[in-house]
């Protein structure tokens, strides 16, 4: 375990090395003669292929006009996850449920690093499930078609989603599904907008 840890806090701290030294647009040769390091040792360390020296990593922060505990700041940030296991996503309440939808939220995660909110669903239209006009809220959505079939309306255009079909869109225009050609229809929904303060 204590392995492990040492490895994803190498690798942290190379990541970090590297993204520093791109963003200064500098070269792996540019940065070791800065440093005094063979091209071969900062290589190794950007890779996580070593444990550098505190000495090593002083030198390589004074290099790169960055605190030495630049290097360390996504090694402690928690990472969320959800798992969800089959057939156990929550039952939701969405605008299409209404019209007899059946919306299951597969995961959520609250407040997380990226600024962005992630919602993915399973959505059912069976043969009770009802045409909604349109929806339109934030962000953007993915639909991957998983079975059955529907026409899709997006603004002024119908698409043909069919098993493995993809539609990827801006969400505040009008969309929904427009003709439902062959039920059940189940398609995956991945909406995602900017976090709420």
């Amino acid at each position: 375990m204590r392995e492990s840890r040492e490895k994803n806090l190498e690798l942290a701290i190379g990541r970090e090395v590297r993204a520093f030294r791109k963003k200064q647009r500098l070269t792996v040769a540019e940065l070791a003669g800065r440093t005094g390091l063979s091209n071969g040792m900062l290589s190794k360390i950007e890779n996580g292929n070593i444990s550098a020296s505190l000495t090593t990593l002083q030198s390589l922060a004074q290099a790169l006009n960055v605190p030495l505990t630049a290097f360390l700041r996504r090694f402690e940030e928690l990472r969320s996850v959800v798992h969800t296991r089959a057939g156990q996503g929550v039952e939701s309440e969405r605008a299409g449920t209404r019209a007899g939808h059946q919306y299951n939220l597969l995961g959520h995660l609250e407040s997380n690093s990226s600024g962005v909110t992630v919602e993915p669903y399973l959505i059912v239209l069976d043969t009770e499930a009802d045409i909604f006009p349109t929806f339109q809220h934030d962000g953007v959505e993915m639909l991957y078609m998983l079975e059955g079939a529907v026409d899709y309306r997006h603004g002024d255009h119908i698409f043909e989603l069919r098993p493995g079909d993809t539609l990827f869109f801006e969400a505040d225009a009008p969309h929904g599904p427009e003709v439902l050609v062959s039920l059940p229809a189940k398609y995956l929904s991945v909406i995602s907008y900017k976090q709420t303060i």
